[in-house]
């Protein structure tokens, strides 16, 4: 783990001593370890730096404001320290996809593939989940601890995984994604950068190959904006996962980390 020289200081993790260049982003309120299933299995193949988020686990705190592309140039201070200077290949899961489309738009220059998975391009609507999950995600703040955290496995991931999933290696999973929770700043902050979030009508000038990941069960992130950035990104390639929720990258880790690597090696 290392922080960066320049401020505001990001803690980062780089792993994978050869292979493509790799730079995961992860969404709102998470620390960048919860990439663990990609980690594990791309590391293997590939170099995969991840980082926490401005405000986030051991990075510094946010200010009074933050917006998509004060995040990605974040990122990009990253890349520099770590003298990635061209072909990475850049992987954003949802509001971490936001933060991706904005470090494409700005520095195409840098990346070899973009993947963007379970995120949107933006717009007014866009922000507001299906019903269901914006129901569940509005009560959880008045819920204790345990029943938040059920809570919040019933947003990320479908009825049916959870019938047959191993528990064990579920609330495992949770434990890591709420061991250590983001201030309640950080989350505010991160969230009205969401809602400002708007790429819709820069996409068709992107130019990096870009694979775009919808999970069809997602309750949070609503399918269709998938196809929307697949519309709307020229050449765009698109993988539809039936039965993924919005915890695809742990529930259908598997087949999503052989897509990814199949990304990578096509461009």
């Amino acid at each position: 783990m290392g922080l960066t020289k320049t401020s505001p200081q990001l803690s980062f993790t780089q792993v994978g001593d050869s292979g493509p260049r790799v730079l995961l982003i992860m969404g709102y309120g998470m620390r960048g370890n919860v990439w663990k299933p990609q980690i594990d299995e791309l590391s293997k193949h590939c170099q995969v730096l991840f980082f926490d988020n401005r405000g986030i686990g051991e990075s510094e705190a946010i200010g009074e404001s933050i917006s998509m592309l004060e995040m990605a140039k974040d990122a990009l201070r990253i890349l520099d320290q770590v003298m990635w200077n061209e072909d990475v290949h850049l992987v954003g899961v949802s509001m971490g996809g936001m933060v991706a489309q904005e470090l494409a738009l700005h520095a195409p220059d840098r990346l070899a593939s973009l993947s963007l998975i379970a995120t949107h391009a933006g717009g007014k609507t866009a922000v507001l989940p299906a019903p269901r999950g914006l129901m569940r995600a509005v009560s959880m703040s008045f819920f204790p601890a345990r029943k938040r955290t059920d809570t919040l496995v019933k947003l990320l991931y479908p009825k049916s995984y959870l019938a047959s999933c191993d528990k064990d290696k579920l609330y495992e999973r949770m434990r890591l994604q709420t061991g250590m929770p983001a201030p309640k700043h950080t989350m505010q902050r991160q969230l009205a950068a969401i809602r400002a979030h708007d790429t819709r009508k820069r996409l068709a000038n992107l130019r990096v190959p870009t694979l775009v990941v919808k999970p069809e069960k997602d309750i949070l992130v609503r399918p269709s904006h998938s196809d929307v950035l697949h519309r709307r990104i020229p050449g765009a390639s698109i993988m539809r996962l039936p039965d993924a929720g919005h915890g695809l990258i742990f529930q259908n880790a598997k087949e999503l980390n052989k897509r990814l690597l199949e990304h990578f090696r096509s461009t």
